[in-house]
């Protein structure tokens, strides 16, 4: 009964990691390196991520800045950007490449708070059926004469309790997320 908690809770733990992941990407109004993360660019023939061809830095709220090692990445390093799905508008001046980002509408905050709900809702689904997958297993044991009836329903009162704490740590992420993109 142990591991079927243990590994409840561990595939929990995935979904809100997959989440704060996936929040990352989610472009808000402040300038963040880790936006980047999924940019890769042609280096040598070898798709390579941007963190690792150059250094990005954050010197003003609205501004990320890019130098990279290598001088002659600087053309590819602002095309790989402008291919992104990011929309941002890098500015090449020889030596380094600065990406202004502009302040959001007040609609597309609106579409972005709307996207993280969506995202939000799908880590809190995923969660439920990690507890119906775990409830399940317990069913099974329990039929099999693995387990007593009783320890069956203080598996289910454990997973549930877990699940409880999951699906709200991953609305108090979403809460500070929504909050973060409608702020101006």
């Amino acid at each position: 009964m142990q591991t079927i908690i243990s590994s409840c809770e561990e595939r929990m733990k995935k979904c809100v990691a997959s989440l704060e992941s996936e929040y990352q990407n989610l472009r808000t109004g402040r300038a963040s390196v880790a936006l980047f993360d999924k940019i890769k660019v042609d280096y040598y023939g070898a798709e390579t991520p941007l963190n690792q061809v150059a250094s990005l830095s954050v010197p003003e709220a609205r501004l990320v800045v890019i130098q990279p090692w290598d001088k002659t990445l600087l053309p590819l390093i602002e095309k790989a950007i402008q291919k992104s799905e990011l929309g941002l508008n890098p500015n090449n001046d020889g030596k380094l490449i600065r990406v202004n980002f502009p302040a959001l509408t007040e609609q597309r905050r609106k579409e972005l708070a709307k996207q993280s709900k969506a995202t939000a809702e799908q880590s809190k689904v995923a969660i439920r059926n990690v507890r119906r997958d775990a409830m399940d297993d317990l069913k099974k044991k329990q039929k099999n004469g693995e387990i007593s009836e009783d320890e069956q329903k203080e598996g289910e009162t454990k997973i549930q309790k877990l699940t409880d704490n999951y699906i709200a740590e991953v609305q108090k992420i979403a809460d500070a997320k929504e909050k973060e993109i409608m702020e101006i």
